[in-house]
């Protein structure tokens, strides 16, 4: 199985990269963990944020594996305890099938990604940048495998 992180947004300054990196390289290959950016939409003073987010939306879901099982992240989503992310975590390896997160741009989701996911994950009420969310969904993967593994990192 493996967790799609499919993020608007690129060219994150290094210490982003890294971090992300430090944290998905840890992650057993039968639960690794890919990143695919989306480029944001371009973004003017009269912009079109409904478009523009339709426009995100559409090449987020382009991106999707076949037959994944989709999580929105979404300040509306239910805000898991980190037993509850290993948890779902148990549930998708058992299940079997790829995973997609989904991390919207600065104006978050479209109407059509939040319709094709399963589920929808709120890491916090509290409003994160978009590319500290990449490292704490990493960071979160990682420590409900730990807690999975009994590995000591979870402590």
């Amino acid at each position: 199985m493996q967790i799609h992180l499919v993020a608007v947004g690129n060219r994150m300054p290094d210490w982003v990269t890294e971090a992300y990196s430090e944290y998905a390289k840890r992650l057993p290959r039968e639960c690794e963990l890919v990143l695919k950016e989306i480029a944001p939409a371009k973004r003017g003073k009269n912009a079109d944020i409904d478009r523009l987010t339709g426009d995100e939306g559409e090449r987020m879901l382009s991106a999707l594996p076949r037959d994944a099982h989709v999580v929105a992240l979404d300040v509306a989503g239910k805000e898991w305890s980190t037993p509850e992310v290993a948890g779902a975590l148990a549930r998708w390896l058992e299940n079997g099938r790829d995973v997609a997160l989904l991390v919207g741009g600065p104006d978050g989701l479209s109407p059509a990604c939040l319709t094709r996911a399963n589920q929808r994950w709120s890491l916090s009420k509290l409003t994160f940048p978009h590319p500290v969310v990449r490292i704490i969904v990493a960071e979160q993967i990682y420590r409900a495998w730990s807690i999975l593994q009994h590995h000591p990192y979870h402590r």
